[in-house]
């Protein structure tokens, strides 16, 4: 992972954008320049919901436009907070930290990166989509799971090959990056399974040439993430994961959202905002068999 977190700006963001989908979910886009230059895959925003909330809610930038200066979330307002920004209009503004943590590491000696998004961590992944559709050096899948309605437009996969037909993220096949869509919730076009047992399917059909070039990104639930780095470690890969945990600050000075993972110097406690969100999952899972290809 890269060393340099970068800076993190505060900004007075006008929302440009707010729609809703089904299942109550939400697609945030607001203009922050400076921080939408800087964002990477990985990295999260600290918002300000409403004058009413007084703790910030962290979210994973989704997208990020540069030229235009815009940064873009999906959200599923469970608590109080997000209720409130769900209730926020177009031409409203809100106050904005970002872009915050440690984003994804991309390894060129592994091309073949299979990114898998679960649930609310699917906003990572189509950033990664995002940033690798115009890069020829890298050969991104994105595999999606859920069990609400995905909140995007979708349509029938083209026929890739090692990929089951399905159903796809429209606007990832716009782009020309493969996905597919995941859902033991009978999701029309959707695999049947687990977004990890379509990873698997996947990482089955590889040859052992293409497996040394394929790297693992996930985000998404506890449980998720713990079965991706048993898929990576059984198959041998190296894997990152983002990992989503509660936040007070936002900006590592609290030390209430930290996590335990493997160091050089031993076990040490590690603050997901700041030191994370993105980790090396057999630091996370330091207990699996890591015997990397």
């Amino acid at each position: 992972m890269t060393s340099d977190r970068g800076s993190i700006f505060l900004e007075d963001a006008e929302i440009l954008e707010h729609r809703g989908y089904e299942a109550h979910q939400y697609v945030l886009r607001v203009a922050a320049p400076r921080a939408a230059v800087t964002a990477r895959p990985g990295s999260f925003a600290h918002i300000r919901c409403h004058d009413s909330v007084p703790l910030r809610r962290p979210l994973s930038i989704m997208r990020a436009n540069s030229e235009e200066g815009w940064l873009e979330f999906l959200y599923k307002p469970l608590g109080a907070g997000l209720a409130k920004l769900a209730g926020r209009k177009p031409g409203e503004r809100l106050s904005l930290l970002a872009p915050i943590g440690r984003c994804f590491s991309l390894e060129p000696a592994r091309p073949r990166v299979l990114a898998l998004g679960g649930g609310v961590g699917i906003p990572p992944m189509v950033f990664v989509a995002e940033q690798l559709r115009n890069d020829a050096s890298f050969a991104p899948l994105i595999l999606m799971g859920s069990e609400i309605p995905f909140p995007f437009a979708t349509v029938a996969g083209r026929k890739r090959e090692g990929l089951p037909s399905g159903s796809a993220m429209a606007l990832l096949e716009d782009w020309n990056v493969p996905s597919r869509l995941a859902s033991k919730a009978g999701l029309a076009g959707s695999f049947d399974g687990f977004v990890t047992e379509l990873g698997r399917l996947w990482l089955e059909q590889c040859p052992g040439s293409a497996l040394a070039e394929t790297q693992l990104l996930a985000c998404g639930p506890p449980a998720m993430l713990s079965a991706v780095a048993a898929l990576a470690a059984e198959f041998r890969l190296p894997c990152e994961l983002a990992v989503e945990e509660f936040m007070a600050c936002g900006v590592g000075g609290c030390a209430g959202c930290t996590l335990r993972v493997q160091t050089e110097q031993g076990p040490a406690m590690k603050r997901v905002c700041v030191d994370g969100p993105v980790f090396a999952a057999r630091d996370v899972y330091p207990d699996l068999n890591w015997g990397l290809r």
